[in-house]
């Protein structure tokens, strides 16, 4: 499941991935935060954690991902992914000059400094 961060700006999104994220995670819970906070930004900020308690994605979940991801391409300002998975922190690093925004990887330890980071 997805679940909501709360206490940072408005134009800022944030969630942690708790046990299996799944496509219904993304109709319920990240579409509706990410539309809401370009319905008054024209940017996005985006933290995403997947924690130790995060165990992988469904098939559906992962085209998901890659619908909202690409169906707002332009207005990503920056996108922070906080996670001890070495093989998440290849896979963005390989794909993140994709992105037109700014990306950067934290470790669990750092979310604070993700947190402040994405915020300003």
């Amino acid at each position: 499941m997805i679940q909501r961060i709360e206490g940072l700006p408005a134009n800022v999104v944030a969630f942690e991935a708790v046990g299996e994220v799944d496509a219904n995670d993304y109709h319920t819970v990240l579409e509706p935060a990410v539309e809401d906070a370009l319905s008054s930004n024209d940017k996005v900020r985006f933290l995403y954690v997947l924690g130790s308690s995060f165990d992988g994605y469904s098939g559906g979940a992962m085209w998901e991902d890659t619908k909202v991801g690409v169906g707002h391409w332009t207005r990503w300002e920056k996108i922070a992914l906080v996670t001890d998975d070495q093989a998440y922190h290849h896979a963005v690093k390989a794909f993140a000059w994709l992105v037109p925004g700014k990306v950067k990887l934290f470790t669990l330890s750092e979310l604070d400094s993700a947190k402040e980071w994405v915020a300003s």
